[in-house]
């Protein structure tokens, strides 16, 4: 049964095509030589294609297999380019999100973050998933900061002006998960020297995305992600520097308009 999902489940993903092709082509000739249902010239003719194409999906095998090894043999030339592990944006961050346990999220003001995970991060607060939350403190000297190293630096009230409405949908969601909750919030006295999601990060299947933030530039963010059996030593990394940060946060207290929630 398992041979036979293996074979459904090739065909339905366009894999391995030649190799099915080629043994239903050598399973149909041995039945016509069998019963002798085929002339010798047929079969011969027959023999010579299933052979040209058993032939034709070994080189692409080969072919595969050498570029394969020349990306191994770049990486360990340090040739690998920044394009293989870098990207814009984490387009899989809310399909994650839906299915984590442990949720956890630093940044500047997450303003955009926190607009496209609202609904999903409403959700697992209901199903008991544990969600923390850091983001700059208004009452401090963060915003100033945040304006500085961006490319509005004599306009502090930009960073205020995004954080508002990232405190609201934190409140909303504190306000909605009830006592029973467990949406953490905290306020960084300084701005984080980059943005980090962590889901199930104790976790074998966890995953770390992290954006890296320009200094005084519009061009965007770089993000890469880490997961626990491949990156080691860096995921460990990160995920005690968001520890770290957390620790060094205030937490979000009745003042600020949230329910007062235990740390540790």
């Amino acid at each position: 049964m398992r041979l036979l999902r293996r074979v459904r489940d090739d065909l339905s993903a366009g894999q391995n095509l030649e190799i099915y092709v080629t043994a239903l082509l050598s399973l149909t000739l041995a039945v016509l030589g069998a019963f002798n249902w085929a002339s010798d010239d047929v079969l011969s003719a027959a023999t010579l294609a299933t052979l040209a194409l058993l032939a034709g999906s070994l080189l692409g095998s080969r072919r595969q297999v050498a570029d394969l090894a020349a990306r191994v043999r770049a990486g360990g030339r340090g040739n690998i380019s920044a394009e293989d592990f870098l990207s814009g944006d984490k387009p899989e961050v809310p399909q994650q999100v839906r299915e984590a346990q442990d949720i956890r999220v630093m940044g500047v003001t997450l303003a955009r973050t926190l607009r496209n995970l609202v609904d999903e991060l409403e959700r697992r607060a209901a199903a008991g998933a544990l969600i923390r939350i850091a983001v700059i403190d208004p009452h401090t000297t963060a915003p100033v900061e945040a304006a500085r190293r961006s490319t509005l630096p004599d306009r502090p009230e930009v960073y205020l002006n995004r954080l508002r409405p990232s405190v609201d949908l934190l409140r909303e969601l504190a306000d909605r998960a009830g006592p029973s909750g467990r949406i953490e919030v905290r306020f960084l006295p300084f701005v984080p020297a980059f943005g980090l999601v962590l889901l199930d990060a104790g976790r074998s299947r966890g995953v770390i995305h992290v954006d890296v933030y320009s200094h005084s530039s519009a061009s965007g963010d770089a993000v890469f992600t880490l997961r626990p059996g491949r990156d080691g030593h860096w995921y460990e990394h990160y995920q005690a520097e968001f520890e770290r940060v957390w620790e060094a946060g205030r937490p979000a207290d009745a003042s600020d308009g949230f329910p007062t929630v235990p740390s540790g």
